[in-house]
């Protein structure tokens, strides 16, 4: 198994989630062993996706460096993981990602516009040796040994429409298409209200968010799946590991995970040498492991 990249630079315009201003954003072709960069066009400023330049994490996970920032990442990390994309320049005008409808699948389209090429360099995944696990209160994430790609995770919430929920999803391209990434993110009503009144969520709407009053579910055309809030955690949680700079081989396990606990865990497994192990994929069939055998052409 080779690294990836794209085949073409695309460039969409859209909204960021909290600031609700446009921003146009590109994704370009990098060499092999480059990695994922974010790029402040505007400020002339690059960012290394990597646990180090994470600098907030309070209502989405983001970078910064030299007074720039780039916000509302996790969506787009979450299916440029999927598509085993290891090398990318990703360029903004403006510090949030596109919110798109609030899934990954836009994001999976534009990739599948642009194209995937295989490089000549070897990919490499992070094997999971022993249990690693941060908590908060009876909230936790944990990374566990596995051989495959595993999210496991687990939502408590009071509201009718979501109360006790629960998925566990074994990781392939295909299956992230089909099970993951047209999972929205959600909000409750009142918290919409709040938000506002500090200055976030400006961008949010029916559009891109399932939002949740009193009653239910307020979008007319209701849930994409009947599980869709704790799919959408797990969507997150793929673009939150994604931190860790390349393809995790290994279980996820959470209860009411956070981007913040999600941004310790990153920080954790990679400080402690004894529990991980780099693998190189070069042996290693598309259709074993991590499982990115779907090309653009058949998605």
């Amino acid at each position: 198994m080779k690294q990836k990249t794209i085949q073409n630079k695309v460039e969409l315009v859209g909204i960021g989630l909290h600031k609700g201003v446009p921003v146009t954003m590109s994704l370009e072709p990098l060499a092999e062993n480059s990695g994922i960069v974010f790029y402040r066009q505007d400020l002339g400023v690059s960012i290394e996706l990597k646990p180090q330049n994470v600098i907030d994490t309070t209502m989405a996970t983001v970078l910064g460096k030299d007074n720039a920032k780039v916000s509302t990442i996790e969506h787009l990390l979450s299916a440029i993981h999927a598509y085993g994309i290891d090398n990318l320049k990703i360029s903004l005008d403006n510090e949030e990602v596109p919110i798109m409808d609030g899934s990954a699948i836009g994001y999976c389209m534009l990739i599948q516009e642009a194209g995937i090429v295989t490089q000549n360099a070897p990919k490499k995944a992070l094997g999971i040796k022993k249990p690693i696990e941060v908590k908060d209160g009876d909230k936790f994430v944990r990374l566990e040994p596995s051989e495959k790609t595993i999210f496991d995770f687990s939502i408590q919430f009071p509201h009718q429409a979501i109360k006790n929920q629960s998925y566990k999803f074994t990781f392939s391209t295909k299956a992230y298409i089909e099970e993951i990434a047209r999972a929205r993110t959600f909000g409750f009503l009142n918290e919409v209200n709040y938000l506002r009144s500090i200055g976030l969520a400006k961008g949010g709407d029916l559009s891109n968010c399932i939002v949740l009053d009193d009653n239910g579910v307020m979008n007319k055309e209701g849930l994409r799946y009947k599980d869709e809030f704790v799919r959408h955690k797990i969507l997150d949680a793929i673009g939150d590991m994604a931190l860790i700079g390349m393809p995790l081989l290994g279980t996820y396990v959470a209860f009411a995970g956070s981007h913040k606990l999600n941004h310790l865990l990153t920080e954790k497994i990679l400080s402690d040498e004894s529990a991980y192990e780099v693998i190189s994929l070069e042996d290693v069939a598309e259709d074993e492991a991590m499982d990115y055998a779907l090309t653009p052409q058949n998605a």
